[in-house]
């Protein structure tokens, strides 16, 4: 018997709160179920993949997924989980945004049927007249009841305050919940444990408003064990475009991610079966069980939703390519295709060669500061070219180029720069 949708996103770990349980006998029918993403960038980041796959899941149980682009709310500025608020976009920069997350969308969920359906909320709002907003939506809206969402309660409580645009972005959300059930249909709202405050207003709003009853449901954050997000590197957010992050670096991440918490992510973050995953957490409790296997397994799978079977094969071709013992595989022809494919760095030569390993290192950012490369090295965990490096004051020499114009830099395993010789001055 197939498992209803709820059903299966509770069991991996997918629900925090849902505002009804009649939720589940409503999904034993084909549902559309939106989320909505700001584009504030031009990429998604790693934390935005627990809402991607939920719409996934959805999809694959006969539901239609929504995405909603906000055009207009991405002019206001969401304040749920930021303690600062967003900078001001301007147009040209949001439409371009929003392209590139909509290019990136069909690409990942067109797949599968129903067909995504891919809508702007701006189209809705831009028709309105303030006086128009105010009259006939903000007068369902009370004061009281928005001050005491969590979000509005904590940013009012801190140094930096809310303004009244960011306080009525709630206003915002709910209206787009009911906008797209008078004329889409669509009856569930995701969005991450942030979102519970501006979900519940758009049911609220649908109510007073004569429509059909509206589920929202939450999931939790993509926190570590220890309570930091995930999604965040020493280079920055973890995109989700290929154009901001290669498909190496983010397999790289994601190879990283702590055992504690690779278990948590296999069940979120893939469509393996649950009963797959658990065997493997117990298999990590045994003395046969092989070191980072999880993780590799992780990094296959989310890579491969993420960036396509093309971009998982280029992912691991580079991570062959830059790993200990690879050394008879450097060459130049070799290091310019992996170039596009990991972070690299160009030099003169006269910035190279007679130059000290650690000074080089710093130069290019692969670590902060010349003590930290130094400390590096004396515990083992530098390499030159895939081979240890074991002298702090290391000079770099013609001998250490590859095919004369190369050099692989590494802070551990996971951390690595190509450099490139781009003039022999």
């Amino acid at each position: 018997m197939q498992k209803n949708i709820l059903d299966c996103l509770k069991e991996r770990g997918f629900v925090e709160s849902v505002t009804s349980e009649e939720l589940r006998e409503a999904a034993s029918k084909p549902l559309k179920v939106y989320v909505g993403f700001d584009p504030t960038a031009e990429s998604l980041h790693l934390g935005n993949l627990v809402g991607i796959m939920g719409l996934a899941w959805f999809q694959r149980f006969g539901h239609t997924p929504y995405v909603v682009l906000g055009g207009a709310t991405g002019r206001i500025g969401d304040p749920s989980g930021k303690s600062l608020e967003r900078p001001l976009l301007d147009e040209t920069v949001l439409n371009q945004n929003i392209r590139s997350i909509r290019s990136w969308f069909e690409k990942v969920l067109h797949h599968h049927s129903p067909q995504p359906v891919f809508v702007d909320n701006y189209e809705w709002f831009s028709r309105f007249s303030l006086i128009d907003f105010l009259r006939d939506v903000g007068k369902h809206f009370r004061v009281g009841t928005m001050i005491a969402k969590e979000m509005v309660r904590n940013r009012l409580n801190s140094e930096e305050g809310i303004s009244y645009t960011e306080f009525s972005y709630q206003i915002l959300q709910a209206y787009d919940f009911h906008y797209l059930n008078l004329h889409h249909g669509v009856t569930v709202q995701m969005g991450g444990s942030d979102q519970w405050g501006n979900i519940t207003a758009g049911t609220e709003l649908n109510r007073k408003l004569g429509g059909a009853q509206l589920f929202g449901l939450t999931f939790p954050l993509l926190t570590r064990s220890d309570g930091k997000k995930f999604g965040k590197s020493e280079g920055g957010a973890v995109w989700l475009s290929s154009d901001k992050l290669t498909p190496y670096q983010f397999f790289q991440y994601l190879y990283g991610i702590p055992d504690a918490d690779v278990i948590r992510l296999l069940k979120m973050l893939t469509f393996l079966p649950i009963e797959q995953i658990e065997a493997l957490g117990a298999q990590m409790q045994g003395s046969d069980y092989v070191p980072n296997s999880a993780q590799k397994l992780l990094a296959c799978e989310v890579t491969r939703f993420v960036h396509g079977e093309q971009g998982l094969e280029t992912a691991l071709r580079v991570t062959e390519g830059m790993g200990p013992g690879a050394k008879a595989t450097l060459n130049a022809e070799v290091l310019s295709e992996l170039s596009k494919d990991m972070p690299n760095a160009d030099l003169n030569k006269s910035e190279v060669v007679g130059q000290k390993y650690v000074d080089v290192a710093v130069k290019i950012g692969l670590l902060p500061s010349k003590g930290e490369a130094s400390r590096l090295i004396k515990n083992g965990g530098a390499y030159l070219n895939n081979e240890r490096v074991e002298d702090p004051s290391l000079v770099l020499s013609e001998e250490h180029l590859v095919d004369g114009m190369y050099l692989i830099l590494s802070a551990g395993k996971k951390k690595r720069i190509l450099l490139r010789i781009i003039n022999s001055i």
